[in-house]
C-alpha cells in the first residue's frame, strides 16, 4: 500500500529510501547496483549472480529493473566465431542524479497543474457584487 504524500514527507528518509520511492527498487537491486559501482567493469548476469550469491533468474530480474530505472547500461559483446552476450555496468552517479532531477521537475510541474485544476474546480466561485447602499 502506497504511503500518502504527507506521510512520506514526514518520514525520516535516507538515500536508499529515495531510490525505492523513485524507482521501486528492492534490496537485491541496490546490492547489484553497489556491486557494479564498486567493480568499475562490466559483468555478465552469471558473474553478478555469483557475486551476490543469488540464483541467475533473481539476478536477471534485478538487472532488468535497474536497466528500466536507468541505473545501469547494457552492452553487447560479440564472439569472433559468431554469437554474442551482454554485460552490464553502472551509469555515473551524475547521470542518474540528473535524470532523477528531471523526473522530479516533471512531477513537480504536473502536480502544480493538478493543484491548479483542483482550485479551479473546487475553489470559491466569485460572489455577485452586493448592490451599493444609498
Amino acid at each position: 500500500m502506497a504511503d500518502s504524500m504527507s506521510e512520506m514527507l514526514r518520514r525520516d528518509m535516507q538515500c536508499e529510501g529515495l531510490l525505492e520511492c523513485f524507482h521501486d527498487l528492492k534490496a537485491i537491486d541496490r546490492d547489484i547496483f553497489q556491486l557494479l559501482q564498486e567493480t568499475k567493469e562490466p559483468l555478465t548476469v552469471d558473474e553478478i549472480a555469483d557475486q551476490v550469491d543469488r540464483e541467475r533468474s533473481t539476478a536477471y530480474r534485478a538487472v532488468q529493473r535497474l536497466l528500466q530505472a536507468g541505473f545501469i547500461q547494457k552492452e553487447q559483446v560479440n564472439y569472433e566465431q559468431g554469437g554474442y552476450y551482454h554485460v552490464y555496468e553502472s551509469r555515473s552517479a551524475e547521470e542518474i542524479t540528473n535524470e532523477m532531477q528531471r523526473l522530479l521537475n516533471d512531477w513537480y510541474a504536473k502536480m502544480g497543474q493538478l493543484i491548479g485544476e483542483f482550485e479551479e474546480k473546487y475553489g470559491d466561485e466569485p460572489r455577485p457584487a452586493t448592490p451599493a447602499e444609498s
